[in-house]
């Protein structure tokens, strides 16, 4: 049986973890990104820095108790915003990684509907 408290924080701990890493990876090896942005977006570079970013503050939102219930919803959108782009590298890739690509885009539903449950089960701000 889990701890209370991993019951309670766990999933928007875990969800803040992997948009986190996620958001220090955009930041760190904007290159790994510059691909998922459409060419009709224009410059790649203020868009991945702008959703490295966004993802941050929404892994720090889902951290704190208090503000977890807008980090779930922002994580929703931000889930769904950037899909686009998971699409745009699927078409883009070539080789061993199209299927990796592909794979990822029904995962997609899973990780809005994670967020979306983080967001329901967080006590409202006062």
């Amino acid at each position: 049986m889990l701890p209370d408290a991993f019951r309670r924080h766990g999933p928007a701990l875990s969800l803040a973890a992997l948009l986190g890493a996620s958001g220090v990876i955009h930041l760190s090896r904007p290159r790994v990104y510059r691909g998922l942005i459409p060419h009709a977006l224009g410059d790649p570079g203020p868009w991945v820095l702008g959703s490295g970013i966004a993802e941050l503050g929404c892994a720090a939102a889902l951290a704190v108790p208090a503000t977890r219930r807008l980090g779930g919803h922002a994580s929703a959108v931000l889930l769904v915003g950037v899909f686009p782009g998971n699409v745009t590298m699927a078409v883009r890739s070539r080789g061993r990684w199209a299927a990796v690509a592909w794979a990822r885009l029904p995962l997609q539903v899973p990780l809005v509907a994670w967020a979306l449950s983080v967001a329901r089960r967080a006590t409202p701000a006062p």
